[in-house]
């Protein structure tokens, strides 16, 4: 018989190792949910913190209720969802209401996060998590991969994606840590501007990399 696959001692050995939890992040526009794609692909579980997001302002997330009562009714479509981008405009606008809603959500999320996590068996997972070190989550993780790229290229990228304004992303961008501070912060870093397979090579040198250290 051959050796087993790296798959397949990722999937057989966790019931003997420590789970070891890695956090993916980096600016907006950088590419991470392509690489959490990537890892998803060698059978690693990721926790990710915009689907988190995204579940808790459903019409059925029980943060919904929540920002309805600080912001308003107003901030509720007729048909039950959260008005997106009315809630969008008022935080871009003003600190105060961003705060607000960081206050509703943030607990939240790392609650769901530690949930889930709780429900794994593997070696390691990958937590993608965009604002890991704005919210000063380090210590949740136990290696910082940063996924980077330059401003320019963040701005192309998320122009092409979303209908907002370079000056809108900017001030996105500004909103966060800088890719000085990103980038000073790493255990690993993604260089995430050349083409998707030399990206999954980076990928699965780290894959390597991060099945040592859950041993």
């Amino acid at each position: 018989m051959g050796r087993p696959t790296e798959c397949a001692l990722f999937k057989q050995c966790w019931f003997i190792r420590r789970m070891y939890k890695v956090g993916l992040t980096g600016g907006i526009g950088c590419g991470k949910t392509t690489v959490s794609n990537l890892f998803k692909q060698l059978s690693v579980p990721v926790i990710d913190a915009d689907d988190i997001a995204h579940a808790l302002v459903s019409t059925a997330g029980i943060a919904l209720a929540q920002i309805s009562q600080q912001f308003g009714k107003s901030f509720i479509l007729a048909d039950g969802h959260l008005n997106r981008g009315k809630l969008r405009e008022t935080i871009f606008n003003d600190a105060e209401k961003k705060a607000q809603l960081e206050n509703i959500m943030h607990p939240l999320i790392y609650a769901e996060i530690k949930r889930q996590l709780s429900e794994l068996s593997s070696p390691y997972a990958i937590l993608a998590i965009p604002l890991l070190l704005e919210t000063k989550m380090q210590a949740l993780v136990d290696h910082i991969l940063v996924i980077d790229c330059p401003m320019e290229v963040q701005i192309n990228r998320v122009k092409s994606r979303d209908k907002l304004s370079a000056v809108q992303i900017t001030a996105i961008i500004n909103s966060q840590v800088s890719r000085a501070e990103r980038l000073a912060q790493a255990d690993s870093v993604i260089d995430n501007t050349q083409d998707l397979q030399k990206l999954s090579r980076q990928v699965h040198l780290l894959h390597k990399q991060f099945l040592r250290q859950a041993q």
